[in-house]
């Protein structure tokens, strides 16, 4: 019988280890994600006429142009250039994600 009962708490303290590491890759998973937002990405296109920043949390911070691009007889070019620098840094984002949490292992989450 005190086999038993020796045998369940080994299984207790294996479930409590394993908690203790669960918990930790919870705060490690947290510190990134907090590390991430707080980063900016910037992007260009047009070859630097469109300049786009965004947050880590994905959150257009700010949009530069250059006055040279700016035709009012052409704005559909303005308008590709931006989403494509857009693009561009919610790609930066995207990246340092799967970077960040591909170093724990967890990079197909698609965080």
């Amino acid at each position: 019988m005190s086999k038993r009962n020796f045998g369940n708490m080994g299984m207790n303290g294996n479930m409590q280890n394993l908690m203790k590491q669960a918990q930790a890759m919870q705060n490690k998973l947290k510190e990134q994600a907090e590390e991430i937002a707080k980063k900016e990405f910037k992007a260009v296109s047009g070859g630097g006429m469109v300049e786009v920043t965004v947050s880590g949390k994905k959150e257009i911070l700010d949009i530069k142009l250059n006055e040279e691009i700016v035709d009012k007889d052409d704005i559909e070019m303005l308008q590709d250039l931006i989403i494509a620098a857009t693009n561009d840094a919610l790609s930066q984002v995207d990246n340092e994600n799967a970077s960040s949490f591909g170093d724990l292992g967890l990079g197909g989450l698609g965080l």
